[in-house]
């Protein structure tokens, strides 16, 4: 017999073109961290029985769930043993082989692939449809809106070049079509092409030089996944001679929830870079 609600409100599709059906009794294990607190956000911390070691917001919250390792090295045997019914995954957080591996005995792989801030809505709707927390998920999405879109009705700034690192040793950046530079891009701002490995490596590794430093109005050392400090962006900043701000690395590359403070943290970017 056909599921009215599911009639009435057709399967939304994940970043894969996949089909997923209402299921709002579902057991979930959660491999990426954003997610995972989008997740709690929409009421469904009861729901999810496995989680990564990364998956550190809300912290009272997820500490009773089962951590089941990280987002490269999953654990599949206790996966397994949790016999969840949906996993979260996502393209550029976890291994494809991984995703594979999971759909030999997890009924429901469920791909995400946010690219800029806009994608959060989609995104939200989805896990709100599979769940069955449409109205949580709507509630959030309207909030969002009104904050991207406060974001977007101030006066414009200077176009900015910024340097966005996200690693040192070898030192790494973030290319043009990451969730990263599309955040910077609501500031008017854009990271540089480029050129050193893969042209089209989406975290690029590159060197220091004159030539580099020159087309920078400034560099932007995030607090994660390398755990950049205040210290490091002083030494810097000495060394190069053009603005060096620390930056909060979650609000900056955190999609689900909290994006939402991360859309207002651009705010506070703008603000830091204009004084500085």
């Amino acid at each position: 017999m056909t599921d009215p609600q599911t009639s009435l409100n057709p399967p939304l599709r994940d970043a894969l073109g996949q089909l997923h059906p209402r299921a709002p009794d579902a057991r979930i294990v959660s491999l990426v961290p954003s997610i995972t607190e989008l997740l709690c956000t929409l009421g469904l911390a009861p729901q999810l029985v496995g989680r990564t070691g990364f998956c550190i917001h809300p912290r009272d919250i997820v500490a009773d769930i089962p951590k089941v390792g990280g987002t490269k090295d999953v654990n599949l045997e206790k996966i397994r043993r949790l016999a969840p019914t949906h996993v979260i995954v996502n393209i550029d957080e976890n291994e494809k082989p991984t995703a594979d591996l999971l759909a030999e005995f997890v009924p429901h792989v469920v791909v995400t692939h946010p690219v800029k801030p806009a994608d959060n809505l989609e995104l939200t709707r989805l896990m709100g449809f599979i769940f069955g927390v449409e109205a949580a998920a709507e509630r959030w999405c309207a909030e969002f809106k009104r904050e991207l879109a406060a974001l977007r009705s101030l006066p414009p700034g200077l176009p900015r070049t910024v340097l966005y690192c996200i690693w040192q040793d070898p030192w790494m950046s973030v290319s043009s079509d990451t969730y990263i530079a599309a955040m910077l891009a609501e500031l008017g701002w854009h990271v540089p092409a480029l050129a050193h490995g893969t042209d089209a490596a989406r975290y690029p590794v590159f060197s220091w030089s004159e030539q580099l430093v020159s087309g920078l109005d400034a560099v932007l050392l995030s607090t994660e996944p390398y755990r950049f400090t205040e210290a490091h962006a002083d030494a810097l900043e000495k060394q190069i001679g053009i603005p060096v701000l620390l930056v909060d690395g979650e609000m900056m590359s955190w999609y689900g929830s909290r994006a939402l403070a991360g859309v207002r943290y651009l705010r506070e970017l703008r603000e830091m870079l204009e004084g500085s």
